[in-house]
């Protein structure tokens, strides 16, 4: 963890501030500006520093105007940094004194060293890839160095296969619903309709963001229809605009998944055939078929790479047949395309047709194929 600056350098931070902005002697230091110097000098005390260490040396507190007001300056500081989780302890400073000292304790405080499994850290990639829009790239570019650089290593991509995320750029309206979820303020947005294009004005408390199928969704109460509604974000035409007052509603407890399958229609099911310890995502949500019904898809499967001509005798040898629930025909061939050899669909046909195409396009491209030969394009 970097070193933070010594307690003389916090004293001094407001020596670099502009002059547009207070100084550290002025008063009305800003609370946080205060909260950050006192942890960055508390940190950094070789032992303790002492009340009286505190007022002459840290930057927010010389200023207080009595001794009584900076001690219930201090106490409050001292119980928000707590509240934080930031760990104030109190301790004797020794000698002849009675006096007590204060200083963080770096052990709780401190992060443990970061060690990410193979699994953990694919996890975060997959992750990060949801984010590849402009607004946030750089960081979480910079961030997934870091973590990589802490030893991890590189993530299985068997583990990880069929989960690589196609999720659309969020948009620029993101920023702004988060923004009023968090305050629970209303918004105002030009949004166009899916069946007939019209683009109408919206009033919405929105509640929840989600990805599905490969866009985002806004979760909301739609304040003109008095219902609860679903809109995709990237038929938000206009810039969302943030009205009324913070904490203007309360967010009911829903289920995402249920809100979002009004929106998504009918589960159906897929049935697949998939090696064994193989799609660990994926056999998350299935369940194995019928004992009754396995025999029905035994002619369908490939025979497992190394088997003799006698080694499967009906018994469906090198993989176990499973039903998935989807409810995007093209969710579910992307997904199924991403386990490879892995994986079979057996039914329904659309999705086993849409997956041979999938693969047939990612062969054709590894291949060379020029475009426009004929190749089947995803």
């Amino acid at each position: 963890m970097p070193t933070d600056p010594s307690p003389s350098q916090s004293s001094t931070m407001s020596s670099s501030v502009p002059s547009s902005e207070p100084s550290a002697t002025a008063p009305g230091l800003n609370p946080a500006e205060r909260l950050l110097n006192l942890v960055i000098a508390l940190v950094n005390t070789n032992a303790a520093m002492t009340k009286q260490q505190v007022r002459t040396a840290v930057a927010g507190y010389s200023d207080a105007p009595s001794d009584e007001a900076f001690e219930r300056m201090f106490e409050r500081d001292k119980d928000m940094l707590r509240a934080l989780g930031i760990p104030v302890v109190t301790v004797g400073t020794g000698g002849h004194t009675d006096e007590l000292g204060y200083r963080i304790d770096q052990d709780a405080y401190a992060l443990p060293p970061i060690d990410l499994t193979p699994a953990e850290l694919g996890v975060l990639s997959l992750a990060a890839q949801f984010w590849q829009d402009k607004t946030l790239q750089t960081d979480i570019n910079r961030a997934m160095v870091k973590l990589r650089a802490a030893g991890a290593g590189d993530p299985s991509a068997d583990a990880l296969a069929g989960l690589a995320p196609s999720v659309r750029a969020v948009g620029d309206a993101y920023g702004p619903l988060m923004e009023a979820i968090e305050a629970r303020r209303s918004v105002t947005f030009s949004y166009r309709a899916a069946y007939n294009g019209a683009v109408l004005t919206r009033h919405v408390q929105p509640w929840r963001i989600a990805a599905r199928d490969g866009g985002w969704y806004l979760m909301c109460f739609d304040r003109d229809r008095q219902a609860p509604r679903v809109f995709r974000m990237s038929r938000i035409e206009s810039r969302v605009r943030i009205t009324g007052p913070t904490g203007a509603y309360e967010i009911p407890d829903f289920e995402t998944d249920v809100m979002l399958g009004k929106s998504h229609g009918e589960v159906r099911q897929a049935v697949v055939a998939v090696r064994p310890e193989r799609a660990g995502a994926l056999r998350a949500r299935a369940k194995p078929v019928a004992d009754g019904d396995r025999e029905a898809y035994s002619e369908r499967l490939p025979d497992p790479a190394g088997a003799g001509a006698g080694d499967r005798a009906g018994d469906h040898a090198g993989w176990d047949i499973l039903e998935v629930p989807y409810r995007s025909l093209s969710g579910m061939a992307s997904e199924a395309a991403g386990y490879g050899p892995a994986l079979v669909v057996l039914e329904p046909q659309a999705v086993r047709d849409e997956t041979v195409r999938r693969l047939t396009a990612a062969a054709a491209l590894g291949s060379g194929s020029p475009a426009g030969s004929g190749a089947p394009r995803g």
